[in-house]
């Protein structure tokens, strides 16, 4: 018997080979570029975390001092998970003579050109007994 041209393929052809190859090298891609972006998201969460941990901390500490009015555009810094965070706060007057409005800007650098989050909030004047 002669061999026939057309017998029966046992294998893939070339083209078949870098077709799927190229659809892995897409397809993990892909995953790489979505897992990267899904850590940069972690990271960035987690910075606004300690950040708004900060400025609740300067509110906390704004409630309990016995200073009124408290200091406009006053600035200072905080150790939280062995990193320095600074802030700086933000005072206005409102329609209420014994109620302001405090924001407390949390920056990750000393100049503070960019912050990472502020926390707003209203400080009332307490009473003496």
């Amino acid at each position: 018997m002669r061999p026939s041209f057309f017998a029966k393929q046992s294998g893939l052809t070339l083209l078949e080979v870098m077709v799927a190859l190229l659809i892995f090298a897409v397809t993990g891609s892909a995953i790489l570029k979505a897992a990267g972006d899904h850590l940069s998201g972690v990271g960035l969460i987690q910075d606004m975390t300690f950040a708004t941990w900060v400025a609740n901390n300067r509110l906390s500490e704004l409630q309990l001092s016995t200073t009124w009015p408290p200091k406009n555009n006053e600035k200072g810094s905080e150790e939280m998970a062995s990193r320095t965070w600074y802030w700086s706060q933000r005072v206005e007057k409102t329609v209420d003579e014994d109620l302001l409005l405090v924001e407390v800007i949390v920056s990750d650098n000393e100049q503070r050109s960019n912050s990472v989050t502020s926390v707003t909030s209203y400080l009332a004047k307490r009473n003496k007994p």
